[in-house]
């Protein structure tokens, strides 16, 4: 961890203020985990924080320790922009762009506080005024932890144990991911030992399912299909499927990765439809070398790290999936 940034740190929070932490738009459980372990520490520390979410997010967080405080920006819009105008420090949490939160986008632009950005994503913008940018660590969580390890680990309870530790989890794909290093479980431990229950929140993140979501995962298993002469598999859910299982934000949360529990594939793409939007949400996971931020990035409008990314097609399920096997040609070689 770079002091110097630290020092410039501790100086910004040498007194009391009015703080603004923000996740992305639609926040998993990295974004909202760093949020939340930031905004109890800071809080114990005699700060005034709070955590502005862009929109909502999935019931499956809403368990997580002060979450009932967050604000929601689509939703409360009046309350966010007064406390945003009266903040000092704005924290950005999980993303490098802030184009990456929907409607705060200038709000947070044109706002006069200064600006901390703590994200783990490739290639930041140059919007804040002390950025902490680790492309290489496991999650924006593990990357908090040793900030506030830095800054003054007794403050680090069990309420932000708890919340890293759900954080840097669900971003490792439960620690499997190749970025889960020895210090990634170094750090677990340590925050099992300021009290996080790793069973407990493995529990409710996971094996928490409504029959709905059960049934929803039945139709998009039977849609998998395998592409000709490459370790690819995708799976789509049309808008008719979604609205059968009465679909909620988060249902289908995983969906993606049990492409890859086939042997000898390498890549394994998800397709939703939202007719409301008039988008094709997507996200693509792999194995080995195959970079999904880039391939997402240059056709899909997408990106995130190199086994595991989020894109939007604004056509149809058809043309895109039909895109899809086309573009797929080009990057045939990474296989």
């Amino acid at each position: 961890m770079n002091k110097t940034k630290i020092k410039k740190l501790e100086e910004l929070l040498s007194s009391p203020k009015k703080i603004i932490i923000i996740p992305h738009k639609n926040p998993d459980g990295d974004a909202l985990g760093s949020c939340l372990a930031l905004m109890h520490f800071l809080n114990l520390k005699s700060h005034n924080s709070t955590i502005i979410s862009p929109n909502n997010y999935p019931n499956f967080l809403k368990w997580l320790p002060g979450e009932k405080s967050v604000i929601k920006f689509s939703e409360q819009e009046k309350l966010a922009k007064t406390i945003i105008k009266e903040s000092s420090l704005i924290f950005v949490l999980d993303f490098n762009d802030l184009n990456r939160i929907g409607d705060l986008n200038k709000i947070i632009e044109n706002s006069k506080s200064k600006k901390i950005m703590i994200d783990h994503h490739e290639k930041p913008k140059n919007f804040a005024d002390l950025e902490f940018s680790y492309p290489k660590i496991s999650s924006t969580c593990e990357i908090v932890y040793n900030i506030l390890y830095n800054l003054n680990p007794s403050f680090i309870n069990e309420e932000t144990a708890t919340c890293l530790y759900t954080g840097i989890m669900t971003d490792t794909g439960s620690f499997k991911y190749p970025s889960t290093t020895f210090k990634t479980h170094e750090i677990i431990s340590k925050l099992i030992n300021h009290g996080a229950n790793g069973s407990e929140i493995h529990e409710k993140i996971y094996n928490e399912f409504s029959l709905n979501k059960l049934n929803l995962l039945s139709i998009c298993l039977n849609n998998v299909i395998k592409v000709e002469k490459l370790p690819v598999i995708y799976m789509t859910l049309n808008q008719k499927e979604l609205d059968k299982c009465y679909f909620k934000k988060g249902d289908t949360e995983g969906f993606v990765n049990y492409g890859l529990s086939v042997k000898g594939i390498k890549l394994s793409i998800i397709l939703i439809e939202n007719k409301d939007e008039k988008i094709i949400k997507m996200s693509f996971r792999s194995k080995g070398n195959f970079p999904v931020n880039l391939f997402a990035e240059k056709y899909f409008n997408g990106g995130g790290h190199t086994n595991a990314a989020g894109g939007l097609s604004g056509e149809s399920l058809k043309k895109t999936i039909s895109k899809l096997l086309l573009t797929l040609q080009d990057f045939y070689y990474e296989f």
